[in-house]
């Protein structure tokens, strides 16, 4: 990535601002100038692989490279874009339409330049199409100003201490861009991170804003609004920089919008609005920099370590079989408290069935527990790991959104509404009896809330 951004960008152009004092070269290169000195006070010896800490300088340098990395399929796209970077000028404003354009392409979603040459009108940043619902959405993507920031100076920049004191006019101006499609906002408020506090202390002050501006809304001018803060460049030197993010459906009452909701409700509205869902779900995993490039995991890639996967043949051994046996992996799961994977193998000799287990590294299962059963090259995801009541849900949900009717009124044949149930069709009788085992596992029965 280090070298992808020194080609995309020109050596010819890097030098020339490497000749300028550090202090007036331009942010990216600012950037390098911290990354080479980490390197140096890190490196033991020539070609060794060696680790480091990821600090806010490299979040932004090498985060910006694989945003670039992202769109090279997008050729015109990525051209447009490098060549606004270049121009102090236009550099923030095309830095967070990448921090978008990463996140969007993340969440499953195809980009199209819009044709800059027609005056006629004025024009969004960018369309997305959504692979998932196919849907087609224009993009705005606008960041605060601040002097001394990212190239930005006192003319054009601001000095209000409230970094909401934008919001309302970016998104006035968002809004005014004629969409023939719908609208997706993207509004950074380029701030400093609430670090260790639960809630952005910004987030308050931008949902009063957003709500007042809903009040005064034109029917077609909806939109899935996201304020984000994603802030790694006002931390450079700090080893635990941090994005944030929020979420609101402007003009959409059933997205992103706090209050009481059943579990089927909720579940709902989130099949509804799954486009908004993904996107929030990447821009809360932003920048999410890929160890390799070529689909394996680190622990293969930096070590002697052959991955166990799932359908390939490999010769085992253990204190049960001293002398190997060889067997095809039928499947694979792990004990995090014991650092072991047990595999179900089918022994090419006997065609018999066996479970063995396998002793993980530490970055083995630092993998594992990034990418989950993916790690053993499974597509679908068995052991889901829940971490509130609305993964249980969706995880019963899953389990039994193809189970027949008929098995469907038997497992619900104890409920106290049966009758009621016998009417409903079956998706509707799934998320019923789903809601009342993920109350019963849970043990709450309070009202549950939507959390973004």
């Amino acid at each position: 990535m280090l070298d992808y951004l020194k080609e995309t960008l020109g050596s010819d152009w890097g030098n020339a601002e490497l000749s300028k004092p550090v202090e007036v070269r331009h942010p990216i290169i600012q950037w390098y100038d911290l990354i080479c000195r980490q390197q140096a006070s890190q490196s033991k010896k020539t070609g060794e692989v060696y680790t480091g800490p990821m600090t806010g300088a490299i979040y932004c340098y090498v985060g910006l490279a694989y945003n670039l990395y992202l769109l090279e399929h997008n050729v015109e796209l990525q051209a447009r874009l490098v060549a606004r970077l270049k121009d102090i000028k236009q550099f923030q404003g095309a830095y967070y339409e990448l921090i978008v354009a990463n996140c969007l392409i993340r969440a499953g979603f195809e980009l199209v330049l819009e044709d800059e040459a027609d005056r006629s009108t004025k024009h969004c940043e960018f369309a997305a199409r959504s692979k998932a619902t196919g849907k087609r959405y224009w993009i705005e993507a606008k960041m605060r100003s601040v002097p001394g920031i990212l190239g930005k100076t006192k003319q054009d920049g601001s000095t209000s201490g409230d970094p909401t004191s934008r919001l309302s006019k970016h998104l006035s101006e968002a809004l005014k861009k004629p969409a023939p499609d719908e609208r997706i906002v993207f509004i950074d408020l380029n701030t400093y991170s609430s670090e260790g506090i639960a809630e952005p202390s910004w987030v308050n002050q931008a949902s009063r804003r957003l709500k007042d501006r809903e009040r005064h809304l034109h029917p077609e001018q909806k939109a899935y609004v996201f304020i984000t803060n994603m802030s790694y460049h006002r931390e450079l030197l700090s080893t635990s920089p941090s994005g944030e993010a929020l979420a609101y459906g402007l003009g959409l009452p059933d997205f992103a919008k706090p209050g009481p909701v059943r579990l089927k409700m909720w579940y709902r509205q989130k099949q509804k609005h799954i486009d908004g869902h993904n996107i929030m779900m990447a821009l809360k995993d932003y920048p999410r920099i890929p160890d390799t490039l070529d689909g394996r995991p680190a622990s293969e890639t930096f070590s002697s370590n052959q991955r166990i996967r799932v359908g390939e043949t490999y010769l085992f051994g253990d204190a049960q079989n001293p002398d190997g046996v060889v067997g095809t992996v039928t499947s694979a799961t792990v004990s995090e408290t014991e650092n072991k994977a047990y595999v179900a193998i089918t022994a090419r000799d006997t065609g018999k069935g066996m479970i063995l287990t396998a002793e993980l590294s530490d970055a083995e299962m630092a993998d594992y527990r990034l990418y989950g059963d993916a790690f053993f090259g499974e597509t679908q995801k068995r052991n889901a790991e829940c971490h509130d009541i609305f993964d249980l849900y969706e995880w019963f949900v899953d389990c039994y959104s193809k189970t027949p009717y008929e098995k469907l009124i038997e497992l619900a044949r104890d409920h106290p509404d049966i009758e009621r149930l016998r009417q409903l069709d079956r998706e509707d009788i799934v998320l019923e009896l789903c809601e009342g085992w993920a109350h019963a596992v849970i043990k709450d029965k309070e009202t549950i809330y939507q959390n973004y």
